[in-house]
């Protein structure tokens, strides 16, 4: 997988053939004045392309209910993944409402993490394993004697 977006040529609504490359993996974030084409780049040339690849990676059948998406005006982007956006006005009135909540996609994440994660120290980064009540009481004995301990265990329902 490439380290950057690399877009070329975006005329998009009031963007002048432009050409930039975006680090992925990190906060990126656009800025300038108003009417300089952040919305525009952000969510009509970025966000735009990404949904319709995503689109055009689904069957023929699942594309006919979402109907056809405009190619954004822009030469090429590459290293462009499946995108989702968010818009900034408040779409909750929860104010503990996350991206998670609000895009719908925590529970999903949550349950994904608990099936497939690996849980890890959040100290040492060492591996949690399954142990024995047995176990855990000759580690706490032996090891834990004058010492601060930490004992976590899910809650049984």
């Amino acid at each position: 997988m490439q380290e950057e977006i690399i877009i070329k040529g975006a005329r998009e609504h009031n963007l002048k053939n432009v050409s930039l490359e975006i680090p992925r993996n990190s906060l990126t974030v656009i800025t300038g004045i108003s009417g300089s084409g952040k919305s525009t780049l952000a969510f009509d040339t970025i966000y735009a392309e990404g949904q319709r690849r995503y689109v055009e990676s689904l069957s023929a059948y699942a594309r006919q209910f979402l109907g056809l998406m405009n190619k954004p005006d822009v030469d090429s982007i590459e290293g462009l993944s499946p995108a989702i956006s968010i818009e900034q006005k408040t779409t909750s009135k929860n104010p503990r409402s996350t991206v998670g909540t609000v895009t719908e996609i925590y529970d999903y994440m949550r349950l994904l993490y608990a099936r497939i994660g690996i849980p890890h120290c959040p100290k040492c980064g060492k591996r949690i394993s399954t142990q024995t009540s047995e176990t855990i009481l000759e580690t706490v004995l032996t090891q834990g004697a004058g010492k601060k301990l930490l004992i976590l265990s899910p809650t049984v329902r």
